[in-house]
């Protein structure tokens, strides 16, 4: 249980409703910040705002899965206006504060680090990646079918990046028939793909092989998709970007083209908000009651 914890729950997507609920079940006294078009309905759960929650009583800090923008901007569809999450006001939390988020970009370090917080990546764990590899692999395949004209069956579809998410994208078009290559700088992952059936690629032959294809699914969050991969590329060609915010496509240069590229990051959030929020509440609440625990054992 969580009787005591004061926890702010900071902006964030549909994802939070199921921490909200979890986190109040175990008797969480809950603020939420950036919520103000939420209806009212948990226990233990007070709406408020940066201003007027007792910073100096916080014991956690829970950021959206996307974490906050280099301009520090915290997204939630549920806020009546745009969120900052500054570093002044983090200051004035107890030394003992965690903050917990799904990705950390360097604005969300360096200010954890100035604060001396503990930064807790939880998309670092691969266990969260991987059950949320699912939601985004389906929701790539929504996305592919419904902005193309050809089936997934025989499509020229390159997958860039074989880690966790990557890994069960991959499979999932494989199963359904797509030819698919996969692009990646490891040979180790390489050599994977390979006894998987798909077709091994190095990202400095990626252009050759983009030449060919209808779909490209980036999941590496730096520019891979360049001026020069894309400008290889056929003219109807699909470009699902789900890497973490700015991606890793030249998304001015794919318009000039007149390719289609959508950047999509969060898509758990988007395609099976529920079932992702589960799975994050899940462990939220786990490693709340291990920082908990120590609190009160006088272990921090």
């Amino acid at each position: 249980m969580l009787t005591g914890m004061q926890i702010a729950i900071i902006g964030g997507d549909l994802r939070q409703i199921e921490v909200i609920r979890k986190l109040s079940k175990l008797d969480a006294s809950i603020h939420l910040i950036g919520y103000e078009q939420l209806d009212n309905g948990f226990l233990g759960v007070e709406k408020s705002t940066f201003d007027t929650v007792r910073a100096d009583k916080l014991d956690a800090l829970i950021l959206p899965v996307n974490g906050i923008s280099s301009k520090r901007e915290i997204d939630s569809v549920f806020a009546g206006k745009q969120q900052f999450f500054k570093e002044s006001w983090l200051a004035e939390t107890p030394a003992h504060t965690r903050i917990y988020t799904g990705i950390a970009n360097k604005a969300l370090s360096e200010m954890a680090s100035h604060a001396e917080k503990e930064l807790i990546e939880l998309m670092n764990r691969d266990d969260l990646a991987i059950y949320n590899s699912i939601p985004t692999a389906e929701g790539a395949l929504m996305l592919v079918i419904q902005n193309t004209n050809v089936t997934v069956h025989k499509a020229k579809v390159v997958i860039t990046g074989f880690g966790r998410v990557g890994q069960t994208i991959a499979k999932t078009f494989s199963q359904l028939g797509a030819d698919v290559s996969v692009a990646a700088r490891e040979t180790d992952l390489l050599a994977r793909a390979y006894t998987m059936g798909m077709e091994p690629v190095s990202l400095s032959e990626l252009g050759n092989r983009a030449a060919q294809a209808d779909v490209v699914i980036n999941t590496i969050p730096a520019e891979v998709l360049t001026a020069e991969v894309i400008a290889k590329m056929p003219n109807h060609a699909l470009i699902v970007d789900i890497a973490s915010k700015p991606g890793g496509t030249n998304f001015e240069f794919a318009k000039k083209r007149g390719i289609h590229a959508i950047l999509t990051p969060g898509l758990p959030g988007l395609v099976a908000p529920k079932t992702a929020g589960i799975q994050l509440a899940n462990l939220l609440s786990s490693l709340l009651e291990e920082q908990w625990q120590e609190q009160k054992g006088g272990k921090r």
